[in-house]
């Protein structure tokens, strides 16, 4: 098996095709990059821009570029020596556009009769032998439908007739009645659907991979891939929503002939990858969750919970309390027709109270699913979760004591449909209901609100890190890292400035106050929210920061919505984003808190990235945070890369040369290429790990390991090391490095600034003079 030393996600699409990143691999070829890392690449619905929305898994997109697209990609990397990792989409389709899905079309026009029937994962006796679609601005518009050109209309949305349903003079309705499926009201999704989809996308709907036939047709083109030599990787997209993510799993290693695979899987804290999954690990945000606590700093902690408790006239939140409130809400709500599908399937003759209703089901079924702390069960795997939030529902809901007795034993047994399909729907009400809502509710810090964390868990001790670490290096050491996503809320530089706020809490509350007073919004935590963002992202347009705090307020869902926009709150929110470029008094405040905190959040980016780049694992760079980049949340963090900006920086950098036009963002671009070089060119640097501790003074303020080879009873061998500044205001307050020393075996050469350190005992201020880290390298390999 092939593996990579590093990766470099890029999101292709119209605007930047397969060719495109051809073009791109000699300049990440020299950045260090050793496997190019790819967004979705099947054809997709016109004008995708991100690719998860596969409408035919046949072909490659041609608007991304085509086969042949892929193939001078491939052909590309493999000139310059380089793997193609491909990002995959096995739990859904798209069917926004139905002629544009042949699957699907084929589904609507032809009903159970349809060959791709088995496909989708559809209730047909709920909806009276007909799929529910829920396109309609009401259900009153069904007198809008029309008959043009063999099909049915409803404005620009385009659906199949069947055989033999229309003849001249029929009525579109009487037309739409006799069809596979049934248009209905937005509105009625919530509870009426009757198919499967991605979470609550109405648009995605999911398909039965556990299904041999289905499996094949939809890999055929990934396995074409493999056959003809044109990618080694996967990275599988949303495992927890198939029925069987282990068995797909090993159908995928035999169908790419064993290559390196990546699950795109969320651990809770303590949760481990499941052991039976034929992966070499996750796409990374527990360890993006593991560095953004290491930096930062646990005496914040108090200060911005009082913060947090003023902000709400009384308690700071309750975490724990809240989620069970969104999920819940989530289940009762958006996805509430996967509850009640759950419903349906408890049988009848199970033992259960006399008259229950499928109401009282699913008020069972979803306190349950609201009590996981986990996103699903992978039975028997998990069996224990199950049985406690079992336990944990009924200690809340004590009236459901006795169903929930009964559902146990059910909910148990994964070889029946209600135990299968309550595996899958777990993970929707978790993402929905936490990732979605509670994350954009719990604001006492926003770097702690990231995908995969519990941000109840405020900062992390280097000592407890360092344990992580040589846990990590042995159980998955393939795994990848990753410190920014297409689905991260914030990047890693934003959450770097914003990390700060830890070591000035009071700081923080005073701006934050005066912030209140210049531009009031009448939600206290949605303003700590925003106003984070705001700085954290600063500079930044008008267009994005609204786009940001719209889609802020409306996931929150506290005092507006998707659904239900409240126009008066959102105008408050649009006035006090605008005063942050048209009311001078608050750009000053911005400006002044962002210049007080920029020393400080520059020296966390890159620690962050130098870190991650040398910790455990396979290091992921996302598109274009080479340079500092400040994004929020998609599609903000998909804008448009200069790629020739940085190619002329990095030679400008290699040849020793003027970096004038390129300001600061040359440090990190320097630290990414030196690290990323280093890890493909002396991978024998990397074999192991070891904390490397400082000593007096400032000892606390450094993180440092050694990725060298395990002692053999000879000694370890020393290997590349890394040493980071960790809370950078503390460090200030405390009067720098001063006699804070490190025990270097060996001597070793800053990759940075090649200058060289020890053997013996080194002064940390020396070493990280220039830089608040350093990466050094045993010289000419010498060992101690």
């Amino acid at each position: 098996m092939k593996v990579p030393a590093s990766t470099y996600r890029l999101q292709i699409r119209s605007s930047f095709t397969l060719f495109d990143a051809a073009a791109t691999v000699p300049y990440l070829k020299s950045l260090g990059v050793d496997w190019v890392y790819l967004s979705p690449i099947l054809t997709a619905e016109h004008g995708s821009d991100h690719g998860y929305d596969v409408t035919d898994p046949s072909s490659v997109d041609p608007e991304r570029g085509g086969p042949e697209g892929l193939l001078a990609l491939s052909a590309a990397a493999r000139e310059h020596g380089m793997g193609v990792l491909v990002d995959i989409v096995p739990n859904h389709v798209g069917v926004a556009s139905p002629a544009q899905n042949p699957w699907w079309w084929s589904l609507l026009q032809e009903g159970r009769g349809s060959p791709y029937a088995g496909a989708f994962d559809v209730d047909w006796d709920f909806g009276a032998g007909r799929i529910r679609i829920p396109v309609l601005g009401s259900d009153d518009d069904l007198g809008l439908l029309e008959v043009a050109d063999g099909e049915l209309h409803y404005y620009g949305h385009r659906f199949p007739l069947a055989a033999g349903t229309y003849a001249d003079g029929d009525s579109p309705r009487a037309v739409h009645d006799r069809q596979h499926y049934q248009l209905v009201s937005w509105r009625r999704a919530d509870s009426e659907l009757n198919y499967r989809r991605f979470f609550a996308v109405n648009t995605l709907a999911g398909i039965r991979v556990e299904d041999p036939w289905v499996f094949d047709q939809a890999h055929a083109e990934v396995k074409r891939w493999f056959d003809d030599g044109l990618v080694d990787g996967l990275r599988v997209d949303h495992p927890d929503g198939l029925a069987d993510p282990a068995g797909y799993l090993r159908w995928l290693k035999d169908l790419s002939g064993g290559a390196y695979v990546l699950v795109e899987k969320i651990l809770e804290p303590g949760e481990e990858l499941p052991t039976e999954f034929a992966c070499e690990g996750t796409t990374g945000y527990d360890a993006l969750a593991d560095l953004d606590r290491l930096l930062v700093d646990p005496a914040g902690e108090a200060a911005l919970d009082a913060l947090d408790a003023q902000l709400r006239s009384g308690e700071p939140a309750d975490y724990a309390g809240m989620i069970l409130g969104t999920k819940r809400a989530v289940a009762d709500g958006m996805l509430r027709s996967e509850i009640l599908r759950l419903a349906r399937l408890v049988p009848s003759d199970e033992g259960l109270p006399p008259g229950l209703s499928e109401d009282v089901a699913a008020d069972a079924l979803a306190q349950v699913i609201a009590a996981f702390p986990v996103y699903r069960t992978y039975l028997p795997t998990g069996e224990n979760v199950l049985r406690e939030a079992c336990a944990a529902a009924a200690r809340q809901r004590p009236d459901l004591a006795n169903v929930l007795d009964v559902l146990l034993p059910l909910l148990l047994k994964p070889e029946t449909e209600l135990g299968r399909r309550f595996q899958q729907t777990s993970g929707m009400v978790m993402a929905k209901g936490v990732e979605d809502t509670a994350f954009y509710r719990y604001t006492r810090l926003g770097t702690l609100t990231e995908v995969g964390a519990d941000p109840s868990h405020f900062s992390l001790a280097p000592e407890e890190f360092h344990r992580r670490m040589a846990e990590r290096q042995e159980s998955l050491p393939l795994s990848m890292t990753t410190l920014t996503t297409h689905d991260t809320k914030r990047s890693e530089d934003t959450r770097a400035r914003i990390s700060v706020i830890a070591e000035l809490p009071d700081e923080w509350a005073a701006t934050l106050d005066t912030l209140r007073g210049l531009a009031p919004v009448p939600d206290g935590p949605f303003e700590n929210l925003l106003w984070q963002a705001v700085i954290g992202a600063w500079p930044a347009s008008r267009e994005r920061l609204q786009a940001y705090a719209e889609k802020a307020a409306r996931e929150a869902a506290n005092s507006t919505t998707w659904t239900d926009p409240d126009e008066t709150f959102e105008a408050r929110v649009t006035a006090a984003v605008d005063a942050a470029f048209d009311d001078a008094r608050v750009t000053t405040v911005i400006e002044d808190f962002v210049a007080r905190t920029d020393a400080f959040a520059a020296a966390n980016s890159l620690s962050l990235k130098l870190l991650q780049l040398t910790m455990p694992g396979v290091p992921d760079v996302y598109q274009g945070t080479e340079f500092r980049d400040r994004s929020l949340a998609d599609p903000d963090n998909r804008r448009a890369v200069d790629f020739e900006r940085r190619a002329a920086a990095l030679a400008a950098l290699d040849a020793g040369t003027s970096l004038a036009d390129f300001r600061d963002e040359t440090t990190k671009l320097l630290l990414t290429s030196r690290a990323l070089r280093l890890r493909r060119d002396r991978p024998e640097l990397f074999l192991g790990y070891r904390p490397v501790l400082a000593s007096h003074a400032a000892a606390d303020h450094l993180v440092a390991f050694d990725r060298g080879e395990d002692s053999t009873g000879t000694g370890a061998t020393p290997g590349a090391l890394t040493l980071a500044t960790r809370l950078p205001v503390g460090l200030e307050r405390a009067g720098g490095w001063r006699d804070t020393a490190v025990e270097l075996s060996t001597a070793m050469r800053d990759e940075l600034t090649g200058r060289t350190h020890g053997p013996g005992p080194v002064p940390v201020a020396g070493i990280l003079q220039q830089y608040p880290v350093a990466l050094l390298a045993p010289v000419n390999g010498e060992n101690a």
